[in-house]
């Protein structure tokens, strides 16, 4: 075998290995061969793109298969062009071809993002041709980071939301109303959530706090979504036929990736929901109030206003 060795890679340029909107990223193809031979061409390939895919089961025997790409740029550079009838000498020791991109300048560009079915991924390849020999492949992945986009209406807006239910299994009614000081937030900020509720049931309730990611994947028509929880907390009871404040701070953990809105097939957002337990020893009802979603395209996190539920448990 003539070519023992054929990689892509590239430098990093800060501590965690990440690039943006803007930056160069400089890095080399290695070529090492175990004698001078010959190449037709030599090409660097930038690319990035999102797929999705899952399967549906209907009974035992049939299922169906969703799927979706979306590409978002390509970068193609001949380093070594095809031109040359007898190709391109190569001596023995190793061979370093440098390259530097600086294309990902894009807005829409949707940050590096994995999952079990959907992907958004930013790779580096290279693809050597030989005469009459097999085109050799390689290729390495780099995490790219969208900056944040500071355009979105009403991003440093106080939001509000309200419920107001009747019990079942109990007399009166429960009303709340969440406020929190602004739309936006960044990994590591404290979220101050500000809830008045009037109890107007002969039971005490305790509000509860869940902080929790949302993956929305789509398809061909078809939805599929994932939640998980990321923090739960519970601020104290608050006793019957009373009114009260209860101010409740949620500490966004730093290391939550960035939020996806900007990708048409991938959709990554974190939602803060308020419910408030009815206590009794037989029943427990439960108002919850999915308050906040949102979308940074970078390390901004933004939460809005949304519907409110009643369940039972």
């Amino acid at each position: 075998m003539t070519i023992t060795t054929f990689a892509i890679e590239y430098d990093a340029i800060n501590s965690s290995n990440t690039f943006t909107n803007g930056d160069t990223i400089n890095g080399r193809i290695v070529v090492e061969a175990s004698k001078e031979t010959r190449i037709q061409s030599l090409i660097f390939i930038g690319q990035g793109e999102a797929r999705v895919r899952w399967s549906e089961h209907y009974g035992e025997y049939y299922h169906n298969v969703y799927w979706q790409n979306e590409k978002y740029y390509q970068i193609k550079h001949c380093i070594l062009r095809e031109s040359r009838q007898d190709g391109w000498s190569l001596a023995k020791e190793d061979t370093f071809s440098p390259f530097h991109s600086k294309s990902l300048t894009g807005m829409k560009i949707p940050s590096t993002f994995t999952a079990p079915i959907g992907k958004v991924i930013h790779k580096l390849k290279a693809e050597l041709k030989q005469s009459m020999k097999l085109t050799k492949k390689a290729k390495t992945h780099f995490t790219f980071v969208s900056k944040p986009y500071m355009e979105i209406p009403g991003l440093m807006d106080p939001q509000h939301g309200c419920k107001d239910k009747s019990l079942a299994f109990s007399s009166g009614n429960l009303s709340m109303d969440v406020f929190t000081d602004r739309m936006g937030y960044k990994q590591g900020e404290a979220v101050r959530v500000t809830l008045e509720i009037t109890n107007r049931s002969g039971r005490s309730v305790r509000p509860k706090f869940t902080l929790y990611e949302k993956q929305s994947f789509f398809a061909q028509g078809k939805r599929r979504v994932h939640t998980h929880d990321i923090l739960k907390e519970k601020a104290e009871a608050v006793e019957r036929s009373k009114k009260e404040t209860v101010t409740q701070v949620i500490n966004l953990p730093m290391e939550l990736p960035s939020s996806i809105l900007n990708c048409s097939i991938i959709k990554l957002e974190y939602r803060l929901k308020v419910k408030s337990i009815l206590l009794c020893l037989r029943n427990t009802a439960v108002v919850a109030f999915p308050a906040f979603g949102g979308w940074p395209p970078s390390r901004l996190h933004l939460f809005h206003a949304s519907h409110t539920e009643m369940r039972r448990l």
